[in-house]
């Protein structure tokens, strides 16, 4: 394969969130085992979680079996190229046990530790979101059309989203209020699917904090693909998680970035 086959690995990672979809939906508001990984907060898995992730590495294992992976259930296996897939089988397993919608299968691929491609599927809702580095897609059963940030031409004017307000502590909490006091308006609960509606043009930021690079690897893509940025509070690096901030319109990232640091 030569470097960076964008269409092959974008058509492979189609076909992860196929077999994903296969192992999940089978288990979504039906009956399954839901355990806790434990720590101070519920941490849940569950059986679709560990069917789909193991569906897709056995798929990268056979296809591409010189590749990297990183999984949210089975960790990290070595590879001998610099190519990663990072995954995430259910971002927003709450949601997904609670028979909500806002939860999706998250397929990244880093190539030398940097973002290449990545994929959100809601299967239930038959929404794929794809990004690569200047180019985004969502297909739906109407058929696919290019996913567009759209401007914010202040902060003042943002619809800005977080997973759970109560993940903020102490500093980080007292930068997430700055930051909530001025936006028009705040959405919670909505894990991948929030950085999804920023690339849709419907979200202006995201603000999350505590993230492992399974949360985040596949989203930096979609969004940087539909115009918008992904960066650290700092306004560096995320591809490893952390504390993220993503924006639809790249020109507020740096008064948002103020604005967490007070």
């Amino acid at each position: 394969m030569r470097a960076h086959d964008i269409p092959r690995l974008l058509a492979f990672a189609d076909t992860l969130a196929d077999a994903a979809r296969g192992a999940i939906l089978p288990y979504f508001r039906a009956a399954h085992a839901v355990d806790n990984k434990g720590g101070d907060r519920f941490d849940p898995v569950t059986d679709a979680d560990r069917a789909a992730e193991a569906a897709m590495r056995a798929l990268i294992e056979r296809e591409f079996p010189d590749h990297a992976i990183l999984g949210e259930e089975y960790g990290e296996s070595a590879g001998a190229s610099a190519y990663q897939w990072v995954l995430d089988p259910i971002d927003g397993t709450r949601a997904f046990i609670s028979g909500l919608t806002s939860w999706g299968v998250l397929i990244g691929l880093y190539h030398e530790g940097q973002p290449l491609i990545g994929v959100m599927d809601q299967p239930y809702l038959d929404e794929r979101y794809r990004g690569w580095n200047n180019g985004a897609n969502l297909t739906t059963r109407t058929g696919t059309q290019a996913l567009k940030t759209r401007a914010c031409e202040s902060v003042r004017d943002a619809v800005l989203s977080s997973t759970d307000p109560y993940l903020f502590h102490d500093a980080e909490a007292d930068a997430f209020a700055r930051v909530r006091k001025v936006a028009k308006l705040t959405r919670y609960g909505y894990d991948c699917y929030a950085y999804a509606m920023v690339a849709a043009g419907y979200m202006d930021v995201v603000i999350e904090n505590g993230l492992k690079p399974f949360d985040i690897a596949a989203l930096i893509p979609i969004v940087r693909g539909a115009g918008g940025e992904v960066v650290n509070w700092r306004g560096g690096d995320a591809t490893q998680g952390g504390q993220v901030l993503a924006v639809g319109d790249k020109r507020r990232a740096q008064d948002l970035v103020q604005l967490l640091a007070g």
